[in-house]
């Protein structure tokens, strides 16, 4: 399909990367990974077109289509779902505008006779023709079908674009790429800003994928489970390996090791021959002997070894002040946008030390309660921070909150206190922004640079909370490893946003679950989350099956089945009730043992706090005997 030989990309005067050379075939799904700036984006964009190379050559198959996800999408403002998915179909759209001036001519003309009136037929035929061989009747059908797929409903396809977040927008872009049927595929971030269920979704689909497919990817997961071959672009050359990321990484280590072995087993062999040759040139009768290995020293070839990019950024997030247990205490919670309500009726209770991760749908509520606790959007409800909470947050886009105008070293000092202003460069040398880096403005900064730089603002703060939005968009997987670990060190609070489930496992050990307005929570880590939401979903078709086959049965005793279930579903209705009261009164319990805990002295002095304390729990213990009866009930 395509023959890459000896491609060089320069930026101003220096040499991106150079002598690039790789074949790609059907079938090929090939990872492209290296270190943010090794170039990567630049090689797609090489393949797709956008930019020139400097030197060597590209050859293509005649007709090979190709498909590039880029990594911002740009779509035209006021555009509906419907209309942004049509302009994949851009020939066909074409005639169809053709047709329609065509059909409105002739209904205009009168000159039937006339030469220029029996061409337009003829074009009326040639274009119609066209487009039934472009699949112009089918393609509305295929596109509601496509987005449907991928997780629009009927409803949102006359919305418009701009009111979808990005993830969202991605579902768009990438079904205009299936629409399309290229040859050769182009994606450079596709999991960025997706959800978990649309990146397993489109694992789904590049495995089956008939053409070529080069993404650039950070996660390791993903690329895992898609790829069968892996190039790493590294300081200008690349390693070419058949094998999926994790493979690869194993077996260019272990050729690491064997070059090692062998550079070392040569530079021996040389010392002895460097050795020999001095002996023998202080001998006169061996002087021709130490010329003679003279010369086969130099036809030697030096065994190489790959040179390896270690360079990675160094973070730790040190404690502030030990706060108090409660973290976070949150109850009726509810948030909309206008007409879009994206939470409702949440209670929440966080507590020190907790670890957890925020997973669901794009546009479930998730960047959203984020926002809400570090108070940056209104809300209804009440939520309250706990005694001593300090709450580092790091947000999702982080453009917005970068002053473009200004410098690295600008925003960091603006930022920094008198007591860490003068660390402010040694930070920022830790996070790979050395000499003249500094002195970069934020908006030419890539992704990459900007969560780096954002990380190390954050350190500027006092903090025993964090709280994080997608902190491994634009990372390279190198970056992410390295603030993997600093989070599984940090010895506050997490609360951490995101959908890479390699950076989530082992990381967390309680996940809430995003999903219709409401928040379920899971005792686990990510693994344990995406195995039970599996099994739910699984259990909701069972359900819908039960529900379609009992609606074909036929009902000679409906009455006495109708009024089972109307009792049965009183029955339901008050242990909803029950578990509802035990619920808030259990949060009211523990957050009146922090009160205890936190100044025992202060509630010993106020005469209504023990007798209101016990009243509680006597109720509790009701409540859970009125459980066990109603439970039972239920399920008699």
């Amino acid at each position: 399909m395509l023959n890459i030989h000896n491609i060089t990309v320069s930026f101003s005067g220096e040499d991106l990367f150079s002598g690039i050379t790789f074949r790609l075939n059907g079938g090929n799904r090939v990872g492209l990974v290296g270190k943010n700036g090794a170039g990567k984006s630049t090689l797609l964009k090489v393949i797709s077109g956008d930019i020139e190379y400097d030197g060597g050559s590209m050859a293509f198959e005649k007709d090979v289509r190709i498909g590039f996800l880029r990594q911002d999408i740009d779509f035209v403002q006021g555009r509906t779902i419907l209309e942004e998915a049509y302009e994949a179909f851009t020939e066909i759209k074409e005639i169809e505008r053709k047709l329609e001036k065509i059909n409105k001519e002739l209904v205009e003309r009168t000159d039937y006779e006339s030469d220029s009136y029996t061409e337009l037929i003829n074009d009326l035929t040639d274009f119609t023709h066209r487009y039934e061989v472009l699949g112009g009747y089918n393609y509305q059908g295929d596109t509601e079908k496509i987005l449907q797929g991928l997780g629009f409903k009927r409803e949102d396809f006359d919305k418009l674009t701009d009111t979808f977040s990005g993830g969202w927008r991605m579902r768009i872009e990438l079904a205009k790429l299936l629409l399309q049927n290229n040859d050769i595929l182009l994606l450079d971030e596709p999991t960025n800003h997706l959800d978990i269920e649309s990146i397993i979704w489109l694992e789904g689909f590049l495995k089956n994928y008939a053409g070529a497919v080069v993404l650039v990817s950070h996660d390791r997961m993903f690329l895992d489970n898609v790829t069968n071959r892996t190039i790493e672009i590294s300081l200008g050359q690349i390693y070419d390996f058949k094998k999926p990321y994790t493979q690869y990484l194993a077996l260019r280590g272990e050729i690491r090791e064997k070059q090692l072995q062998a550079q070392k087993n040569q530079e021996k062999e040389i010392k002895q021959t460097e050795q020999l040759i001095n002996k023998f040139r202080a001998k006169a009768n061996k002087a021709s002997m130490a010329q003679s290995l003279i010369k086969k020293l130099d036809k030697v070839e030096r065994i190489e070894v790959d040179i390896e990019d270690t360079a990675v950024m160094n973070v730790r997030f040190p404690l502030s002040i030990q706060p108090g247990k409660i973290i976070v205490e949150a109850s009726d919670l509810a948030k909309n946008y206008e007409e879009k309500q994206v939470l409702q009726n949440v209670d929440l209770l966080i507590e020190r030390g907790s670890k957890i991760a925020f997973v669901g749908q794009n546009g479930q509520g998730k960047s959203t309660l984020a926002k809400m606790m570090v108070g940056e959007i209104p809300f209804e409800g009440n939520m309250k921070l706990g005694h001593n909470v300090q709450v580092g947050y790091f947000a999702q886009n982080q453009s917005e909150y970068l002053d473009g105008e200004k410098t690295v070293l600008q925003i960091m000092e603006d930022a920094a206190t008198d007591s860490n202003r003068v660390k402010v460069r040694d930070m920022l040398g830790a996070f790979l922004f050395g000499g003249d880096d500094v002195d970069k403005k934020a908006k030419v900064l890539s992704g990459g640079e900007r969560n780096r730089l954002a990380l190390c603002k954050l350190l500027l703060q006092p903090i025993n909370t964090l709280i994080m939005d997608e902190p491994t968009n634009h990372l390279d997987i190198a970056s992410k490893n390295v603030l993997k670990k600093a989070l599984k060190d940090f010895e506050g609070t997490l609360i951490v946003v995101s959908h890479d489930r390699d950076f989530l496992q082992g990381l967390t050990t309680t996940v809430y679950g995003f999903k219709d307005k409401e928040i379920k929570e899971y005792l686990g880590d990510i693994d344990y989350f995406l195995e039970q939401h599996k099994m739910e979903n699984l259990r909701e078709a069972e359900k819908r099956t039960v529900i379609v086959e009992a609606k074909k049965e036929t009902t000679s005793s409906s009455k006495e089945s109708r009024q089972n279930d109307k009792e049965k579903k009183k029955l339901q209705n008050k242990l909803s009730k029950v578990e509802t009261e035990i619920a808030t009164l259990e949060k009211e319990i523990i957050t009146l043992d922090a009160k205890i805990a936190e100044d025992f002295e202060a509630v010993s002095n106020d005469p209504d706090f023990y007798s209101n304390y016990q009243a509680k729990k006597d109720r509790l213990d009701v409540l859970m005997e009125d459980w066990s009866e109603l439970e039972d009930l239920v399920n008699a």
